[in-house]
């Protein structure tokens, strides 16, 4: 398999330093990408290195992940408009270990295959590296005037940037360094802002020891209004479970805009590019049935969760926009249920009101569902609320322990769309 033209093929490929698609189809080659520890989990917008870990791997090269103890401490300038917090050591040991842990479940590490991958931390070598020795070994290499020169310094130096982040692009030079000579790595990949650090690696790798050094960039991934990808109204789409959950993870890939879907499945998905191409055409044809999105969910939402919650996430679906679902709504326990209704708007009820019955619309006007009685009862006499699924139109209709969903729960539905989770409690 050629990595490279794959790569092509998906319209991933930015930069590329020669020599470096040669190298890939002659032998096993060694390719590092690096990861930054400044979060608990890794999120959407990690997926294009992740997915070019498991592409180098499937292409049959070792791939190397690197996690930034020591780089994370100081805080990349590229793509930066202003210096970011710096974490402490404690809160970046711990995220470094939580994506050591995530990165498990989409590459190798099994020491039995030749292409095994392996995990590295850049505090391991840098922790006992004193300043100085740094400076005298290292940075007599690299001139300020190449430094200046890098698109991550010079996008900076109307705000400004603290010498700590002008050194990061010698320090993450050091780690391609550090691998090329300790563990053979003669590959670096990146995002596209990166290309400056990698080639100062190259650049350090040629002064201090020569030997071959390789590398590419990809793409960042943006969405067609040309906001950064990976985001959701509420913020970032994590790969955590316990952050986003695996059914507005399905979601994510499900409300993909039709101009943005066709690009993330070349990116993300690992069918044949010839495959996509087809999915992308027949889904041109009848985009209402947004089968390009479904694919795309459903193949992303198993990789990174498992075949089980995909099909808890299809099903969440299919009960939020199918009114013959009441059957459905009713099987979810309380975790299932409040994981499909996060974002949803919440309003409180009476418990103890329910035990004679609840005046249903005296309720939806003073929980704020509707703003008044008379805008309730118009809805309800029109054929526009449902609870629990199932339509209402008596306008004396009462809510009772019957209707509440474990014991505390009843969704109100107004509309097509429009829910409110109503909790008794």
């Amino acid at each position: 398999m050629n990595l490279v033209a794959e790569l092509r093929d998906r319209a991933l490929l930015q930069d590329i330093m020669p020599g470096t698609e040669e190298q890939l189809m002659k032998e096993m080659t060694s390719g590092y990408i690096g990861f930054d520890p400044t979060a608990d989990s890794l999120h959407v917008g990690n997926l294009v290195p992740i997915t070019l870990l498991m592409r180098m791997q499937r292409a049959g090269h070792k791939p190397y992940a690197l996690v930034g103890g020591a780089t994370g401490m100081i805080g990349d300038p590229s793509g930066k408009s202003q210096e970011r917090n710096l974490l402490d050591m404690d809160s970046i040991m711990h995220n470094c270990e939580c994506i050591r842990r995530q990165l498990g479940k989409f590459i190798d590490f099994n020491d039995s295959v030749a292409n095994a991958a392996v995990m590295v931390n850049n505090y391991d070598w840098f922790k006992d590296f004193s300043f100085l020795d740094f400076i005298r070994d290292i940075g007599k290499h690299i001139s300020v005037n190449y430094m200046m020169a890098k698109d991550s310094v010079k996008n900076r130096l109307e705000t400004g940037m603290s010498f700590t982040e002008f050194s990061y692009q010698l320090i993450q030079g050091f780690d391609f360094y550090h691998l090329h000579k300790n563990e053979h790595v003669i590959l670096q990949v990146g995002g596209a802002d990166q290309w400056g650090n990698i080639v100062t690696g190259t650049e350090l790798i040629r002064r201090k020891g020569g030997g071959d050094a390789f590398a590419f960039t990809c793409k960042l991934i943006t969405k067609s209004d040309g906001t950064k990808f990976g985001k959701s109204e509420s913020g970032n789409i994590w790969l955590d479970r316990n952050k986003t959950s695996p059914y507005q993870f399905y979601q994510f890939w499900l409300k993909l805009a039709d101009a943005d879907a066709a690009r993330m499945a070349l990116v993300f998905s690992f069918k044949p590019v010839a495959e996509i191409k087809a999915l992308i055409a027949e889904h041109e044809t009848a985009p209402h049935l947004r089968k390009l999105q479904k694919a795309l969910a459903e193949e992303m939402t198993v990789m990174v969760h498992s075949e089980e919650d995909l099909s808890f996430a299809q099903q969440a679906s299919e009960m939020l926009f199918n009114p013959d679902s009441v059957s459905l709504l009713r099987s979810f326990n309380e975790q299932q249920l409040l994981e499909v209704m996060d974002g949803v708007k919440q309003v409180n009820g009476p418990k103890e009101a329910l035990t004679e019955g609840l005046d249903l619309i005296s309720f939806l006007a003073e929980s704020g569902v509707f703003v008044s009685k008379g805008e309730a009862k118009k809805m309800l006499q029109n054929g526009g609320v449902s609870i629990n699924k199932e339509k209402v139109t008596a306008l004396d209709f009462r809510l009772n322990q019957e209707h509440l969903l474990n014991g505390k729960y009843v969704l109100v539905q107004k509309g097509k769309k429009d829910f409110t989770l109503a909790i008794f409690g």
